[in-house]
């Protein structure tokens, strides 16, 4: 009698632990559950709400882009939810525009997104089949049908492929070309005003022309000696009166002149 009181009361307290185990798990199981749906109804009421509805966009940095232009490339539409917005998205959009160098979106709760975006400054033109004003990356930043005053030489000898785009970058001589015309506004060379045009048709590298018509055969390397001794071989011809057609710089410390009687 005693061994079946002393085993019965070790089955209560063991159905009293699994009572408790299972009303614990429940208590959870509800609690979670509470808590879930209560996020489910947050959440639905955040998107709904009319407290976050984009009521003002801000857009700065852009200059020949318009404000509505930007607006609608990065889908950005007044009254939509702030939340259902995704900046990331919206600076993919803004980037593939070949005038966009770099775009920012940033969400300002509850109802205000700012647009800052970096264009792309016109460098100089290409001439590629038709004049193209060209970034200093070489990106294509679209025709130019009016005369304009340039402050660099005009790029010519390339084809429409070889401008950069949205995914595609500049040609080598396209670059070529660039880094050739970057070279001479660092040094802020007086060069500038003395050459119309820089020719990357050419294997064997840049053909300047100056604006007298004189061909300059650069050469593909050591352009800073080159161009130094070009400045210096200009100069002397100012004050000549011998007609030089062109002059070769290709070769290592000799300049070849071709005059028009040759």
């Amino acid at each position: 009698m005693a061994g079946q009181r002393i085993n019965s009361s070790r089955l209560r307290r063991r159905v009293a632990r699994r009572a408790r185990w299972v009303a614990t798990r429940i208590l959870l199981l509800a609690s979670g559950t509470a808590v879930l749906t209560g996020a489910a109804l947050a959440t639905g009421w955040v998107l709904r709400s009319p407290r976050f509805a984009i009521a003002s966009v801000e857009v700065s940095g852009q200059s020949r882009l318009t404000r509505e232009e930007i607006e609608s490339t990065a889908g950005i539409v007044r009254g939509t939810n702030l939340f259902r917005l995704d900046p990331r998205d919206a600076v993919a959009r803004l980037e593939s525009i070949p005038l966009i160098r770099r775009a920012l979106v940033i969400r300002s709760f509850p109802d205000r997104v700012s647009v800052v975006v970096e264009e792309r400054r016109p460098f100089t033109l290409a001439h590629a089949g038709r004049l193209h004003w060209v970034d200093e990356e070489g990106m294509d930043l679209g025709l130019e049908s009016r005369p304009v005053a340039l402050g660099a030489p005009v790029l010519s000898g390339l084809e429409a492929d070889d401008l950069g785009a949205a995914h595609r970058r500049p040609s080598e001589r396209a670059a070529a070309g660039i880094a050739l015309l970057r070279l001479l506004l660092r040094a802020q060379s007086p060069l500038l005003g003395q050459i119309s045009e820089v020719d990357v048709s050419r294997r064997e590298g840049p053909v300047l022309y100056t604006v007298g018509g004189i061909e300059v055969r650069l050469g593909g390397e050591d352009w800073d000696a080159r161009l130094g001794r070009l400045q210096g071989v200009l100069a002397q011809l100012a004050g000549s009166a011998e007609a030089v057609t062109s002059i070769d710089l290709r070769f290592r410390d000799q300049v070849v002149l071709k005059t028009a009687g040759k």
